[in-house]
């Protein structure tokens, strides 16, 4: 597929300035807007209304969100006026200690895995063909999307129950034993279902895939697709995943996702990728940029390292700015996202400290 021209890359900005005077409106309108940010615009004695009329005003004019307001402020306040009295999802994200981070929800889920449902190949997940997750559920937003997604493609999904924090406590805590136990309970339960039911299509996270392959022929038990997020994957353990423990035959689908944004697709690997997975965001409804992380109004050069910051933009949910806990490097645009990528994504700070990340 050809890498989009200029004018494409124009026709994509257009578009999401456009999006963004519709959502600026949606959320600072009494008719339609939430309590948190009718409030915010009124302390901040100005109407983003007036003065947003693309998507580099938002740069320019709003300050990081912050995600203590997610842990601190009662859901409700993130109700849009417009979604008033019907009753939403609660998703949550870190809580490894303390209270986690809450974002509410309808339908933005299904929408996200529903588009991303079509970048997928019918060859790696066939449809009508049964899922399983091996992954985090509970409070989580991934638990409902997985399942919608194999739904869209006619199937049903079996689900093996992982808590990322109690993992990362135990860790913590250095506590390797507990962990590698934990580690083979998950994973045996997953063997015990890819034994007994006919399953094509897998989620899980690398290191799970990692052990599950030690214990089973995925290829021979039925898995034609993986679907993996939710780690740092070097090149180098790409590669290790795509040739040896995948050998090749099984569809990788690699993804950048988490509550706040929803899901950034990779792009299929090719050979002067050199095994450097790049993802792109569901632009309009989410964008990502990569910048200096001391002068986060500066944008890092393409194949660059700089901290991620995440726009989401759906009338669910607003949230400009929100500087994650992740590095990359910055990506231009290439075959069907006529906007910048990600690359090689890995913790913030990743170079300067060890970082506890689990089973993910």
């Amino acid at each position: 597929m050809a890498n989009p021209t200029p004018a494409d890359i124009q026709k994509a900005q257009e578009q999401l300035d456009a999006h963004v005077r519709e959502i600026i409106q949606w959320h600072f309108s009494p008719e339609t807007g939430s309590p948190f940010w009718l409030g915010w615009a009124n302390k901040a004695g100005w109407d983003p209304r007036k003065e947003i009329t693309k998507f580099s005003d938002i740069i320019a004019k709003f300050p990081h969100f912050q995600d203590e307001w997610l842990r601190d402020e009662q859901p409700e306040v993130w109700v849009p006026a417009a979604f008033k009295g019907q009753p939403f999802n609660i998703f949550e994200t870190g809580g490894t200690t303390g209270m986690p981070k809450q974002r509410i929800g309808w339908n933005d889920y299904k929408v996200d895995y529903s588009e991303f449902s079509e970048k997928i190949s019918d060859e790696h997940f066939p449809r009508g063909g049964a899922w399983l997750m091996v992954g985090p559920t509970g409070p989580r937003r991934l638990r409902l999307a997985i399942e919608h997604l194999a739904n869209v493609r006619g199937s049903s999904c079996y689900f093996i129950d992982l808590d990322p924090r109690f993992v990362k406590k135990v860790l913590s805590n250095k506590q390797y034993d507990v962990a590698r136990q934990y580690m083979d309970h998950v994973v045996d339960q997953a063997v015990t279902i890819l034994k007994n039911r006919k399953v094509t299509g897998l989620f899980t996270t690398p290191k799970l895939l990692e052990a599950l392959a030690e214990k089973v022929d995925l290829y021979e038990g039925g898995i034609r697709g993986v679907f993996c997020g939710g780690t740092t994957m070097a090149p180098q353990y790409v590669r290790f995943i795509v040739e040896e423990i995948l050998e090749g035959r099984i569809g990788f689908y690699p993804t950048y996702g988490n509550t706040l944004m929803g899901l950034a697709a990779s792009v299929p690997l090719t050979p002067e990728d050199k095994f450097s997975i790049s993802y792109y965001p569901p632009q309009p409804r989410a964008v990502l940029r990569v910048v200096d992380p001391n002068q986060t109004d500066t944008l890092k050069a393409y194949d660059e390292w700089g901290r991620v910051e995440l726009t989401t933009l759906t009338k669910e949910f607003f949230m400009p700015r929100f500087l994650e806990r992740d590095e990359a490097l910055r990506k231009a645009p290439r075959e069907r996202y006529a906007w910048d990528g990600v690359a090689e994504v890995r913790p913030f700070g990743a170079m300067e400290k060890t970082i506890v990340e689990g089973v993910y």
